[in-house]
């Protein structure tokens, strides 16, 4: 059984996008919001979270952006989309940071935790010892431990990471799993 922290309203939520919220293109990009596509469960399971957490930011790597595979444009389209979706389903995000360098080492390029960093600027109040990442690669996984974030892995697009593994500190099979695990918590 996973041990979650006792979470409360003074907790923030990271999350990744791709293979936690939506179904991920395997070796592809997500370019226009045709090809967005919700997991079946994660509105319910955003809806849950949005009462558990005081702050829900999406932190999501999109590469294609700086190969000129998908306009700025279009990855703002997919966004308003998605952020619809989600409050008219009762959840919410507060705010969505995404890198589109192409380099690997980019302070803003997950793993490196500069996408915290620009959230705790706009956020003060956020503590990054009362945060949660949750994602589905070990680059996100890295992502919160460089930003003193507790980490979850969901099992989504990659069942055969290691568990145990030293990056994760909770792994669920996807979103919905999660979003009753923090319910189910003391706090929650």
């Amino acid at each position: 059984m996973t041990t979650l922290p006792v979470i409360d309203q003074s907790w923030t939520l990271y999350l990744d996008r791709d293979g936690v919220i939506n179904h991920e293109k395997k070796e592809d990009y997500i370019r226009n919001s045709s090809e967005f596509v919700f997991y079946d469960d994660s509105l319910e399971a955003l809806a849950i979270l949005a009462a558990q957490f005081s702050r829900i930011i999406i932190v999501t790597n999109q590469k294609g952006i700086g190969k000129g595979l998908m306009t700025t444009d279009d990855l703002t389209d997919i966004h308003t989309g998605m952020t619809e979706t989600i409050t008219a389903s009762g959840g919410r995000i507060d705010r969505i940071y995404y890198c589109a360098d192409l380099a690997d080492d980019s302070p803003n390029r997950k793993p490196q935790h500069g996408m915290a960093l620009q959230a705790q600027a706009d956020y003060p109040e956020i503590i990054p010892a009362k945060t949660i990442m949750v994602g589905n690669r070990l680059s996100d996984m890295q992502f919160g431990r460089n930003a003193g974030a507790f980490t979850v892995y969901l099992a989504t697009t990659h069942p055969e990471t290691p568990d145990p593994h030293p990056l994760i500190d909770a792994r669920f099979n996807n979103l919905l799993d999660f979003a009753k695990a923090v319910t189910a918590s003391p706090a929650g």
